[in-house]
């Protein structure tokens, strides 16, 4: 019989990182319109200012 203090327990496998569920929305790249104009709206004011300078 193999040793068994060499195996994960069932609770350290289901804990690892690559077992777990996908959190859903999570790695979603959409976003919307509205918080495409936000970003951009932020990034000209933010670049203007640092041409002034």
């Amino acid at each position: 019989m193999p040793n068994q203090n060499n195996q994960a327990t069932k609770a350290e496998v289901q804990s690892t990182e690559l077992n777990k569920m996908p959190v859903p929305g999570k790695d979603d790249t959409e976003f919307s319109a509205e918080e495409a104009a936000e970003a951009f709206q932020e990034n000209q004011s933010s670049s203007s200012k640092s041409q002034d300078q």
